[in-house]
């Protein structure tokens, strides 16, 4: 059988299966059918934001010529986004780009084989669903999801799938962070004992928007089909441009920084989640009405279910208040520290002789050594985050080979799960834990 660009969608529609609404029948190798390799892939974008513009596009365009893939469409529900659209792709000369109302425009209108998908923190998960019903591939951003709900169905939509989905955790496509992953798991390092994780900033502005704010108009986009599953409320143009700031639009800080970065730890570790969550936060300082935390700090307990005596801690602390520390991830041996901001192994705080020799041990110290691999550029909406091109390109090398990308639907599952219970330990004040079992969060 051989199925046409043209008419792909509706073979899918019409092969769907079960409560996912598609068909494990549509195989890679009937994909290799509709799209060769020869084939110029025809991408639309979901979400005309600062991040696509400023970093994906970017990234996306590093590559677009010699993997044959195109920009063909965006979608984006507020008119303003869709006028910067066109101007900003016929100032690159790209003046066909089709631009749609929502998303059922560009499915129907562009006819589009993949997907970058940058819309709202709590809007990633549902437009990577429609995605793959409608038969793309997709690249969506970080955080995959702000609820259980929503992080079950584009997990089980994914999986029930053969479309290759890359989620935003570029750390993934860094080299130096594949050199540290290699690092642990060669026994080198010892077991993890600790990880101290920051992301420090003094940013009043961080996330708001202001001038937008006061120039948006209800009447300019879809407010009713912007809140999709969120509870209906009135027109709120704060939470529509500074979703950021606002449960439950978004988590703020865990969704933003602290997936990227509790998602190394997974990675590293083998542990798909928390053992438990505590934390606290709140607004501080910037007190301009918004409701997500200025500050905040939790305090993860990683290890094996059935052994309480296995495992590590980690320790996660974000302000807006102060920028002294920056952003960091150092992890912790009992012989020495692997720091991934000074690219750096070395024997810091491991065991020495002194100590050791007094309860009848052997020092344990690391070899100090620059860790392999090309140093992290974490300058995001630049043009010049590294990792993002890299991720990229890995998300474009898969749509052509049908291979597993570095951060396929599992890994933003997983990151999603620690979001989620720490945001639920914010909230509520109590120590949190996640049965896999039946995949729910539970505050004791």
């Amino acid at each position: 059988m051989n199925i046409s660009n043209t008419n792909r969608r509706d073979f899918i529609k019409k092969s769907a299966l079960g409560a996912v609404g598609l068909s494990t029948a549509f195989s890679a190798r009937s994909y290799g059918r509709i799209l060769g390799a020869n084939d110029r892939v025809r991408v639309g974008i979901v979400g005309f934001s600062n991040r696509c513009r400023g970093s994906l596009i970017p990234a996306f365009m590093n590559h677009a010529d010699e993997m044959n893939f195109e920009f063909v469409g965006v979608s984006d529900i507020w008119n303003r986004r869709r006028d910067e659209a066109k101007a900003f792709f016929e100032e690159k000369g790209m003046k066909n780009i089709d631009l749609a109302r929502n998303n059922e425009e560009l499915y129907e209108k562009s006819k589009v084989d993949a997907v970058i998908i940058s819309t709202a923190d709590f809007q990633h998960a549902l437009h990577g669903v429609e995605a793959i019903e409608n038969g793309c591939d997709a690249y969506i951003e970080k955080p995959l999801a702000e609820s259980m709900e929503d992080n079950k169905k584009i997990r089980d939509t994914a999986q029930a799938s053969d479309r290759i989905i890359q989620i935003g955790s570029q750390r993934r496509s860094g080299s130096n962070y594949h050199a540290a992953e290699d690092y642990i798991k060669s026994g080198e390092f010892g077991d993890i004992v600790m990880v101290n994780m920051t992301w420090n900033v003094n940013q009043p502005g961080r996330w708001r928007l202001p001038d937008l704010v006061a120039s948006i108009k209800k009447e300019d986009t879809d407010w009713d089909r912007y809140l999709m599953n969120r509870p209906k409320v009135d027109w709120d143009p704060r939470k529509y441009l500074e979703y950021r700031l606002f449960w439950p639009y978004s988590s703020g800080i865990p969704g933003q920084w602290m997936s990227h970065q509790i998602d190394t730890v997974h990675w590293f570790s083998g542990y798909d989640h928390p053992r438990s969550v505590a934390a606290n936060g709140g607004i501080y300082l910037w007190q301009d009405g918004r409701e997500n935390p200025d500050t905040m700090t939790a305090v993860f307990d990683y290890g094996p279910d059935d052994n309480p005596n296995e495992g590590f801690q980690v320790v996660y602390s974000s302000r807006f208040t102060n920028s002294e520390g920056g952003t960091k991830e150092i992890y912790y041996s009992n012989a020495g520290t692997l720091n991934l901001k000074t690219n750096m192994i070395t024997p810091d705080g491991g065991l020495g002789e002194r100590h050791a020799s007094a309860m009848g041990m052997e020092p344990n110290m690391l070899e100090e050594q620059e860790l392999k691999g090309e140093q992290v550029v974490t300058s995001a909406d630049t043009g010049s985050d590294n990792m993002t091109s890299n991720h990229m390109r890995n998300w474009m090398d898969c749509v052509r080979s049908r291979k597993e990308p570095h951060a396929p639907v599992q890994v933003g599952y997983n990151h999603s799960v620690a979001n989620l219970m720490t945001t639920q330990a914010l909230h509520t004040g109590k120590r949190v834990t996640f049965n896999a079992e039946n995949e729910e969060i539970i505050s004791s």
